[in-house]
């Protein structure tokens, strides 16, 4: 991985900033949130003591029958069609009844639905009426009550009858409908709101469930005349106003029976003030800060009942608490549950809602300012990272790319080292170490370098003193030996492999001193501009008479190829190639000679029929003093192996390369020749 990519990650890094950050505002938004909810808990707290001390008329019992509220007249009819929109709320009543109550200005109306499978039918005036299907309503006013049978032999009108003594103030005779099908019966009847009742009592006895003389509570001694009586509850204008006159500005006031009914409302959730999020602003509130809201549609305006974990909580004496989505878009709403209690027992439960738009602008502009601050930090740190990747970057790729050039291929220093300083040699930083070290080993190599290179001049030098005297000792004691007839036939071998020793050493001197002869005659030779294509085909002409029984073939351009070279030198590797090649090629083998345009510069191509170059002297062709022939017998003359060196070292002068490659036949091997052009000689004013 390179050092930008690995800076890049480093730089990511401080994407825990904006994640801190988040933190921090969501625990900001939570403690924001919380003392809101205090603050409404406190209000809704010192509006609930208030309508107990003003003696607010709140229910004394834990349970009672609620009276919906209807602006239109039902009809009686015993069919529950008008009732539809009042049936989410309806109240259980028996094992397989549900009671609905509604009211307007004038009526009090009921409606019973029983569901029963099985029937057993009875008017109410028959002796059996009790064991049969009925029901036993019971109206109480100011303490009295008065008991009466509903019970029907076939649908339609049917007439209570009543039971006890009459009352004053309570009807001697009701009226109802009486309807059945399949799954059960209902029962619809009204009451005049003039009644002014204050209790209702009923009892659903279906004989084929409970048995005969079973009754509604299932005790072991059923009562076919038991009900179960309960306050009326309703909607109180009177106490709507009286909590308005409490409730705090903008925040919405309910007054809710233990059981969730609503007994009183005031206030609304009017529109907040300020300013209004955008969706994309509200919505990244939602998601990302306020996670915890609740549902809006289980806190509806127009219910009759809120059976909310919240309001559970506080009939049951525990303060609550919730946070819901608003209804105006970027908005929430608090709601702030309480008991109201009197002498130690809940009468009710009061319930405050406060939509606000504060909390979310607050935490949207904490978290955008956040998020600002932390791209800003993150940009700037990536840029100083990237920028200082990049520099670092270029100057090892400057450092590597120096290092690369130093030293040309026979070991010789190239490139920066021969202009006598190394790049970043001046920095003060590790870079700066690294390129002084470099620069002092390759000062180290080039020296000894130079020393290698000389040595064989050097060791030429200094051999041929010691070679002349123990060739011209041998050939004395030869001589000596010869005269004096003293010469032993079995010392004959080992007198001639002496001389054998010698002359080979003094073929390696001698070469040895014509390879640094060479160097200097390569080194000093002049440039003109040549057309290659002439220079490479006169010396295939050349070539054809000494190539015997092998074919050489010659590709070169049909046009003109000039190069700034010299060609006395290209010619002298040319005879070195071909050379090379005539040794290694079978008789009626071929080789062929190509000439060939670059980009830079030519290339000359001398590929030969044979064997394949083993892979490892591919890389040390070139050198001197270096042969793939077999070893010479003791008395030939030795290959010395400086024909390819002598390549090399005019293909280096003319800024190029040698190459040695097998060909993808595996049928033989090709040397190329890579030429540039020797640079031109600038004449001086």
């Amino acid at each position: 991985m390179s050092l930008r990519r690995k800076l890049l990650l480093v730089a990511l890094c401080t994407l825990a900033l904006p994640v801190a950050g988040w933190l921090y505002v969501r625990q900001m938004e939570t403690l924001l949130r919380e003392g809101q909810a205090q603050a409404l808990t406190a209000s809704a707290r010192a509006v609930a003591r208030s309508l107990v001390v003003g003696g607010a008329l709140l229910p004394t019992h834990s349970e009672g029958w609620y009276v919906q509220e209807t602006q239109t007249p039902i009809t009686v009819d015993g069919y529950g069609d008008d009732w539809a929109p009042l049936t989410p709320w309806s109240q259980p009543l028996g094992k397989r009844g549900k009671l609905l109550l509604a009211q307007n200005k004038d009526w009090l109306y009921l409606y019973v639905d029983v569901r029963s499978t099985h029937r057993t039918r009875a008017d109410a005036a028959d002796a059996n009426a009790l064991v049969a299907d009925h029901l036993i309503l019971s109206l109480g006013k100011d303490g009295l009550q008065r008991s009466y049978l509903v019970a029907s032999a076939a649908p339609g009108l049917v007439t209570a009858r009543p039971l006890g003594a009459s009352v004053p103030g309570l009807p001697d005779m009701l009226t109802a409908q009486w309807q059945e099908d399949g799954s059960g019966y209902r029962i619809e009847l009204r009451l005049p709101r003039s009644l002014g009742l204050d209790q209702l009592g009923l009892g659903v006895h279906d004989a084929s469930v409970d048995g005969p003389g079973s009754n509604l509570s299932g005790s072991s001694e059923p009562d076919p005349l038991a009900v179960e009586t309960r306050p009326l509850l309703s909607y109180s204008a009177a106490l709507s106003k009286e909590l308005a006159l409490l409730a705090p500005d903008d925040i919405r006031a309910r007054v809710l029976a233990p059981q969730g009914w609503l007994l009183a409302q005031s206030g609304h959730l009017g529109a907040t003030r300020g300013e209004q999020p955008g969706w994309f602003a509200a919505l990244i509130y939602r998601s990302l800060l306020a996670t915890r809201l609740g549902d809006a549609n289980l806190w509806a305006e127009d219910v009759p009942r809120l059976d909310l974990p919240e309001v559970r909580a506080a009939s049951e004496g525990a303060p609550a608490n919730v946070w819901r989505q608003g209804e105006a878009r970027g908005s929430v709403v608090l709601a702030a549950t309480v008991p109201i209690q009197r002498q130690g027992r809940v009468e009710g439960v009061l319930l405050l809602e406060q939509a606000s738009r504060a909390v979310p602008l607050l935490a949207n502009r904490a978290l955008l300012g956040l998020l600002l601050t932390s791209f800003g930090v993150l940009l700037v740190a990536g840029a100083i990272l990237l920028a200082f990747a990049t520099r670092l970057s270029l100057r090892l790729a400057r450092l590597r790319d120096a290092a690369e050039r130093a030293q040309a291929n026979d070991g010789r220093l190239d490139g920066p080292m021969m202009m006598g300083k190394f790049p970043m040699t001046d920095a003060e930083d590790e870079i700066g170490d690294l390129a002084r070290s470099f620069e002092r080993l390759f000062e180290v190599v080039g020296g000894y370098t130079d020393y290698l290179r000389t040595l064989a001049s050097k060791l030429s030098h200094e051999l041929n003193t010691p070679l002349a005297i123990v060739k011209s000792s041998l050939d004395n004691l030869e001589h000596a030996l010869q005269e004096r007839s003293a010469l032993p036939p079995e010392a004959r071998p080992y007198l001639a492999r002496a001389h054998d020793g010698v002359a080979r050493l003094s073929a390696l001197v001698r070469a040895m001193s014509e390879a640094s002869r060479m160097e200097r005659s390569i080194a000093a030779a002049e440039p003109e501009d040549v057309d290659l294509v002439e220079v490479v085909r006169g010396c295939a002409e050349a070539y054809r008479p000494l190539a015997g029984t092998r074919r050489l073939d010659c590709d070169v351009p049909a046009t003109p190829l000039h190069l700034h070279c010299a060609p006395e030198l290209l010619a002298q590797a040319l005879d070195k190639l071909f050379d090379n090649a005539l040794s290694f090629t079978p008789d009626g083998g071929w080789m062929r000679l190509t000439l060939r345009a670059l980009d830079d510069g030519a290339e000359i191509e001398l590929a030969n029929q044979g064997s394949p170059l083993p892979a490892a002297m591919q890389g040390r062709l070139f050198d001197s003093l270096v042969s793939l022939r077999d070893k010479a017998t003791p008395g030939d003359a030795p290959h010395l192996g400086l024909g390819l060196y002598v390549v090399r070292l005019v293909a280096e002068r003319h800024g190029g390369n040698a190459v040695a490659r097998n060909l993808e036949d595996g049928n033989g091997v090709a040397f190329s020749l890579r030429l540039q052009g020797m640079p031109r000689m600038r004449l001086s004013g």
